[in-house]
């Protein structure tokens, strides 16, 4: 069996477990994955804060104390829908060159990839010099404590690593006439908030009498719209622009740029350059012809790695101006970036150069949310997102994640095997 056809069978056997999350349940994905390395000599072990929800720890011990890698994937899901489906979303059918399924993008693939390339390797008799490992963690997607936090708090030992590879990037795109494949290197902080807009209730009938907290609401998310944050420059964005345009540009000089030419590239640029207000929930009367005494109104706000809550809660209390209404952070996360030019983003390169030479790395931050964030904040590791895609149209893959009809090339699978096996032995060393 080649690698290809291995990675295909094993994605198809986890799209098959409903690891929706909630309620999650991946320790069905965990063990599937334990009896496949098992196979093929590779030791893991199980962590789970309760028993239906493990984690999954495997591990290349090193024998002459080079850096270590973690490969890094998690194994719950979104809900899907069957009737929005072509296919059945857990079926993991293979239809022409493609895997359907949910997960097949996030991130089940990818989980199917690494545990591939670790197995490949073992069987093949690879003895690193520092310590291989994978994890394939529970509760990415909601985030409530049964993941990969818990394992940095409760057993660090089991993920510190040196260096770890992740989801987040790796799509192969375009830009200005040129190849480029994303690895991000940083992601903004996830910052949301929520406003109590305070009225008066009354009866909808005689609207005079009363104080409409939902109109009032109406003017702070007008204000909230118009407002056009300042214009920044990280590290990476700085390097992103300077390979993408060929020389240094300020924020606004390279937006324009990417927008008079590339509209790709103004997409990916736009949300990198300020922090984000994007108001996505509301709640106020629980019936029609009651006047709302309160609103409140939830906002997805990110910010740029570094930007503080506690910074940038006067500019928004500026915007929002005077009024009735009270300002909440909610568990603001994330933020965080690692150095570029390290022994992991010379493996990712030489890959790239390998696989498509007049291609160039492109460092970028994430505009969401992933696990990396914790590695770094734990233990100081350096973590990217690097799952290479060749095939697939970077637009089309990123309508299908968390979406209907869900699936991803096979020829991007085998894709990502070949990274990761490069990126393990280049890293850990070893032969």
């Amino acid at each position: 069996m080649t690698l290809r056809d291995e990675v295909t069978q094993l994605l198809q056997e986890l799209i098959r477990l409903d690891t929706v999350n909630p309620p999650g349940n991946e320790t069905q994905a965990a063990e599937l994955l334990r009896d496949y390395l098992a196979g093929h000599g590779v030791e893991s072990e199980l962590y789970a804060r309760t028993p239906e929800r493990a984690n999954l720890v495997a591990r290349l011990p090193g024998h002459g104390g080079g850096k270590s890698l973690l490969l890094l994937s998690h194994t719950d899901t979104v809900l899907a829908d069957p009737a929005e489906w072509e296919a059945d979303p857990w079926s993991g059918e293979v239809r022409g060159t493609e895997v359907w399924g949910r997960g097949a993008l996030d991130m089940m693939g990818q989980v199917a990839a690494e545990a591939i390339a670790i197995a490949s390797l073992a069987r093949e008799g690879f003895q690193p010099e520092g310590d291989l490992v994978f994890a394939a963690c529970a509760d990415e997607e909601i985030g409530t404590g049964f993941g990969l936090p818990w394992l940095c708090e409760h057993h660090p030992e089991a993920v510190r690593t040196d260096f770890a590879l992740n989801e987040g990037a790796g799509e192969r795109m375009e830009l200005f006439g040129r190849p480029f494949y994303l690895c991000s290197s940083a992601e903004k902080m996830s910052a949301p908030f929520r406003l109590l807009v305070q009225g008066r209730a009354g009866h909808a009938s005689m609207p005079g009498i009363a104080d409409n907290a939902l109109v009032k609401a109406a003017a702070l998310i007008e204000r909230l719209a118009a407002y056009r944050p300042e214009l920044l420059l990280g590290p990476e964005t700085t390097a992103m622009i300077q390979a993408v345009a060929g020389q240094e540009l300020g924020p606004a000089e390279a937006l324009e740029l990417a927008r008079a030419n590339d509209e790709a590239a103004a997409e990916l640029l736009e949300p990198l350059l300020s922090l984000t207000l994007s108001p996505t929930m509301i709640s106020a009367s629980e019936r029609r012809n009651v006047i709302p005494h309160l609103c409140e109104v939830g906002v997805d706000c990110r910010l740029l790695p570094e930007q503080t809550p506690a910074e940038v809660e006067p500019v928004l209390r500026e915007v929002l101006g005077e009024g009735d209404y009270e300002f909440e952070w909610i568990d603001p996360r994330g933020g965080t970036r690692s150095e570029l030019g390290t022994p992991l983003w010379s493996a990712v390169e030489s890959f790239v150069a390998r696989i498509e030479p007049e291609a160039t790395v492109l460092p970028v931050c994430v505009a969401g949310f992933t696990d990396s964030h914790w590695l770094r904040e734990a233990f100081g590791t350096v973590a990217y997102g690097f799952c290479p895609t060749k095939t697939m149209d970077p637009q089309l893959a990123a309508r299908l994640i968390h979406s209907a009809d869900e699936r991803v090339e096979i020829d991007d699978l085998a894709l990502a095997v070949d990274c990761f096996r490069h990126a393990a032995v280049e890293v850990t060393g070893g032969g």
